[in-house]
């Protein structure tokens, strides 16, 4: 390996645990409670270092919600949708129920990064709340796609409004992976997934 590959990669290994230990702080302390001394600490990088990759607090912010963003829509939302010849209602059960699997493997502990984010700073930051409304619209772009396809191919009946029902499964998951974050009860979360499984029955054909 080069002179030029190795430090490529030592800076790739920095830059990647100022995120990773920031990610951390901020979904269990919120952003604005998170200083870049703990940032600092978590990630056993110095500040120079720190400068070197992030302009600012903010610009770390930003990275961090590109790259979580990111991993939602590829590792989270996609797969779930992946076979085109399955039922449609299947894939958003199977993405329910990775939503609820996340929630349980984190003990949960930190609720939804976004929704905690959404609520500390869509009234204060515009850049934050930019960033955050386009997550949102694009997870309820995907669910009403995969609505409007269900119905397209019978699966569904006429009674259902794929964008409307798509904003009430968001909604819930937000309220319900809030709810388990208080109560810290994975029971919560089986409740709530139980009850927007038995809503899409409500419009499945032959249900």
């Amino acid at each position: 390996m080069t002179a030029t590959a190795t430090r490529a990669k030592e800076g790739k290994g920095t830059r990647e645990a100022v995120i990773e230990a920031a990610t951390r702080l901020i979904h269990l302390k919120g952003y604005q409670s998170t200083t870049l001394d703990d940032v600092l600490s978590a990630s056993g990088v110095g500040k120079g270092n720190f400068y070197h990759y992030f302009k600012s607090k903010e610009d770390l912010g930003f990275a961090i919600l590109d790259r979580v963003i990111d991993s939602f829509i590829t590792r989270g939302i996609e797969p779930c949708f992946a076979d085109t010849d399955a039922p449609r209602v299947d894939q958003i059960r199977c993405f329910l129920g990775r939503v609820r699997e996340a929630v349980e493997a984190r003990n949960c502990v930190g609720g939804c990064l976004f929704g905690n984010l959404a609520a500390e700073l869509a009234d204060v930051h515009e850049g934050f709340r930019t960033r955050l409304a386009g997550l949102f619209a694009r997870w309820n772009a995907r669910l009403t796609r995969a609505l409007e396809e269900a119905q397209a191919r019978g699966e569904l009946n006429e009674a259902c409004r794929p964008q409307a029902v798509a904003h009430f499964l968001v909604a819930s998951l937000e309220g319900a992976m809030l709810l388990t974050k208080l109560t810290k009860e994975i029971a919560v979360m089986d409740r709530c997934v139980e009850e927007m499984n038995h809503y899409l029955t409500l419009y499945e054909r032959g249900r």
